[in-house]
């Protein structure tokens, strides 16, 4: 039996947060190391020509204290990252920013650490408040490199804009990309949960239908038995006391064999006439002398040809099969004898169920099961063998009998 399993939901697997991102982090030590690096390098320049500047002991502190507040912050924002959809803490940025303008507007020679602000603004605030803060932010470093001694080179004043506007333009279109494969992979988790849900549903009918066939062929069968031999019983009782307790034995032990069937199908759903290693040839002799015995109806079995094995769902479902014909036979064909006739032709095992009842006309079947339980037995048949990959035909005609023939193909290794 195969039974899919239900595939884990994606909605239980939350995503893994930015901290444990490796390229986030990567990412974070990349910016934190080239701002730590063009503020010591702008310190440098500012003490090498700046040597006896009264501003000095502001300078050191102002980027002593960049120095610590941009890594801490970065530190904190990848320890701690947003929700999905949020943005990340303004304040750090904010306080790096504040410390830095005042640091630009004493010393002009930190003006170029603004290249790390610039993208950390990007991914700190919203676009509509980000591209204004860059803005700013690349004024201010125009005006620094204006205020540097010596005279202005027009290069000087072009760069920063000209960077500004590269790293804003690139980073908004990757922000639009990220988007689009963020809706690409929701979409794709909503497809993938609704397709794990549509499978569940699937296996579920198939599990139905399969069970209601079981049933069908199994125990329904065996019930539809007991009862015709316990109305027999009824009305033989008075006149024939031996007799009536004859069809109460044999009701007794189609019970019991219903009662073994069913602990059977519990467990594994395989027949019990295929227990203990017995071959389906065995099975289906086995349960043409039953079903003489039980309803008087003379079914005698053929084999022709040499056995082949057969897998066990092959061998079941002829089973089965067989089972539910001859219930049919029994109930509905007024038949005088049926055969059951299993043939290995090579490519394919066929099992014929032919008896000489009245007949019916095959074109107009019954088109659902019918308020009393009627008309599983073909259909069911029909969806046994399309598991197989086999056919089922029906050949009779009114007051000619039926023959059913159920054929399942052979691998070639069983040829």
């Amino acid at each position: 039996m195969h039974h899919p399993g239900p595939l884990p939901s994606p909605s239980a697997r939350p995503a893994p947060p930015a901290a444990l991102d490796p390229d986030a982090g990567r990412l974070a030590v990349l910016l934190d190391s080239a701002f730590l690096l063009l503020l010591a390098t702008s310190l440098s320049r500012y003490l090498t020509h700046h040597p006896d500047n009264p501003r000095i002991p502001w300078v050191l502190a102002l980027s002593t204290a960049l120095a610590v507040v941009q890594p801490v912050g970065s530190w904190l924002a990848h320890r701690r990252p947003p929700a999905p959809g949020q943005r990340r803490r303004p304040w750090p940025l904010a306080v790096v920013t504040v410390l830095w303008v005042v640091l630009v507007l004493l010393a002009p020679s930190f003006a170029w650490c603004a290249v790390p602000l610039v993208y950390t603004a990007l991914r700190t605030l919203p676009t509509p408040a980000a591209i204004p803060l860059v803005a700013a932010l690349t004024l201010l470093v125009v005006v620094g490199e204006a205020r540097l001694p010596g005279p202005v080179d027009a290069n000087l004043l072009l760069l920063p804009p000209a960077v500004a506007a590269l790293a804003t333009g690139v980073f908004l279109y990757m922000e639009r990309q990220a988007e689009r494969q963020r809706a690409l992979i929701a979409d794709l988790v909503r497809t993938r949960r609704e397709l794990a849900a549509t499978e569940r549903r699937e296996g579920t009918l198939a599990e139905r239908e399969r069970l209601a066939m079981e049933i069908h062929d199994t125990l329904a069968q065996g019930l539809s038995s007991q009862q015709m031999l316990l109305q027999a019983a009824d009305r033989t009782w008075d006149g024939d006391q031996a007799t009536a307790r004859g069809h109460v034995r044999t009701a007794a032990e189609v019970a019991a064999r219903n009662l073994a069937e069913a602990r059977r199908f519990v467990h594994d759903l395989a027949p019990a006439e295929l227990a203990d290693g017995r071959t389906l040839e065995q099975a289906l002799r086995s349960l043409a002398e039953r079903e003489s015995a039980e309803s008087g109806l003379p079914v005698r079995f053929h084999l022709d040809g040499a056995p082949v094995p057969l897998p066990a769902a092959a061998q079941s479902a002829l089973l089965r099969i067989a089972q539910g014909a001859l219930a049919n036979v029994r109930e509905h064909a007024g038949a005088s004898a049926a055969a059951l006739t299993l043939s290995f032709l090579g490519d394919q095992a066929v099992l014929d169920i032919a008896d000489d009842g009245r007949g019916f006309t095959p074109s107009t079947p019954p088109a659902a099961p019918s308020a009393a339980g009627r008309g599983h037995g073909l259909p069911a048949m029909r969806a046994r063998l399309r598991q197989l990959g086999g056919t089922l035909t029906v050949e009779s005609a009114p007051g000619e009998g039926t023959v059913v023939s159920a054929a399942v193909p052979l691998t070639p290794d069983r040829r």
